[in-house]
């Protein structure tokens, strides 16, 4: 039992970084992440000996994303939250790589959710298409679609920010 739960404290750093791409609010990725390990816990009978706990969990994690977002729906809630105060500031940038993780973040924040867990899952989590595919509960097709259209609009919303920024510099 021990070593299940070693396993599954070894897999925080990647359902943060996970929760945080799919949730920009740090607080709310953070409660993600709890509910997702609370879950686990409670089920930890579930998870198969042998095998790594990271598809499983992510599982989870994807599951209480939705709920979560179908009660912001039912709702009639916002479904993005606020930036943090930190976020919001302003600085003038020290290196262009800064620069671009902020509108690749960004852009990827304003992609849709599915294509974004798509996305999330398989070019920096580094899942399999059929192990994302199972993990988000679609026919791998559907996992792939997600994907292509997802990078379409993430390289259209880069192109025009971009373009913004060429614009930017070109009126000062």
């Amino acid at each position: 039992m021990d070593e299940k739960k070693a396993a599954i404290l070894g897999e925080i750093p990647r359902l943060r970084r996970y929760a945080r791409s799919l949730l920009r609010d740090r607080d709310s990725a953070d409660d993600l992440v709890q509910d997702c390990l609370e879950r686990a816990l409670v089920r930890l009978d579930n998870w198969q000996t042998g095998e790594s706990p990271r598809r499983w969990l992510f599982t989870i994690m994807h599951h209480l994303f939705i709920d979560q977002m179908r009660k912001v729906n039912r709702r009639g809630e916002a479904a993005m939250l606020p930036l943090e105060a930190g976020e919001a500031v302003a600085q003038p940038a020290e290196q262009l790589d800064g620069i671009a993780s902020r509108e690749i973040i960004n852009a990827l924040q304003a992609i849709s959710p599915d294509r974004r867990a798509a996305l999330v899952m398989v070019a920096i989590e580094g899942f399999s298409y059929a192990e994302a595919a199972n993990m988000l509960g679609v026919p791998a097709g559907t996992l792939m679609s997600r994907i292509a259209r997802g990078r379409e609009e993430l390289r259209g919303l880069l192109d025009d920010t971009a373009r913004r920024r060429a614009i930017r510099i070109v009126e000062k």
